[in-house]
């Protein structure tokens, strides 16, 4: 059967109470569709603009055990993005993923330092690939800038990932959300998986003025096809995604295009 998932495009705000309660309303609306995960955007705890420092929190913390809490009480599995203290004092930006079955995490990898941000100033690089089982299906874990390095998630589909999840807090400027669209078919092609982006909502869409240059979200959160080809689409505000995952079309087109097993460089040995 395929898997049912939701993507909750939201606009955070700085503080991780009042997101969490967002959180909480989200997961019910996507518990309520049908879906067996719901995903939400980078930066879920706290929007990014907001002083990270302060507000991260351990895994085991406050915050991420309400989450925890969240997706016990729907029955599903939840994702969002948080913010986890380093050990040089800076903090990691981090995905929990929690739920029936499912709990892990995964660390950045690759960190924004485009446009003139500089993330790593404030967080530290995470190292590890990291998938997780739902119902059977392995599902590969990134986040926002981390789309713009193919070998992430070719790593995904090497450790038999079907679907790679891609919560994102992506930058406004021109031409960002064309690039946006074009990184997240081409991922979904490239490695031939179900690419499922969601990414923030445009604060002004949501009625929110930006007022940091900080990457806030352009919405677009967009469920894709391992063909490239995009099944479901969002605008920039604040909505509900919710879409099927069919294994059985991953299977059907690496047997049509086989770039994975035809790889002549940094492919599995």
């Amino acid at each position: 059967m395929p898997l049912r998932i939701a993507l909750s495009q939201i606009t955070t705000g700085p503080d991780p109470a009042s997101n969490l309660a967002l959180l909480r309303e989200e997961t019910q609306r996507a518990a309520a569709a049908g879906a067996r995960l719901v995903a939400f955007p980078e930066a879920a705890m706290a929007c990014f603009g907001t002083r990270l420092g302060p507000i991260a929190e351990p895994l085991d913390g406050p915050w991420a055990t309400e989450v925890r809490q969240i997706a016990k009480d729907a029955g599903l599995v939840v994702v969002a993005g948080m913010f986890t203290p380093a050990p040089d004092g800076r903090v990691t930006n981090t995905l929990l993923a929690t739920g029936p079955g499912v709990e892990t995490s995964y660390d950045k990898i690759h960190l924004y330092d485009a446009f003139g941000f500089a993330e790593s100033k404030t967080v530290a690089p995470g190292s590890e690939v990291v998938t997780f089982d739902l119902d059977g299906v392995r599902i590969g874990l990134a986040t926002c800038y981390d789309v713009r390095f193919p070998e992430l998630f070719r790593a995904h589909a090497d450790a038999g990932a079907v679907l790679s999840l891609l919560p994102a807090s992506w930058g406004a400027g021109p031409g960002k959300r064309e690039q946006w669209e074009l990184l997240t078919r081409a991922r979904a092609l490239d490695a031939t998986v179900w690419l499922a982006a969601v990414g923030q909502a445009d604060p002004e869409a949501s009625g929110v003025t930006a007022a940091t240059s900080a990457p806030t979200g352009i919405g677009h959160s967009a469920l894709i096809g391992p063909d490239g080809t995009v099944r479901e689409r969002l605008d920039a505000g604040p909505g509900l995604l919710v879409g099927e995952v069919d294994t059985e079309e991953v299977t059907a087109v690496r047997r049509t295009v086989s770039v994975l097993a035809n790889r002549k460089l940094g492919g599995q040995s």
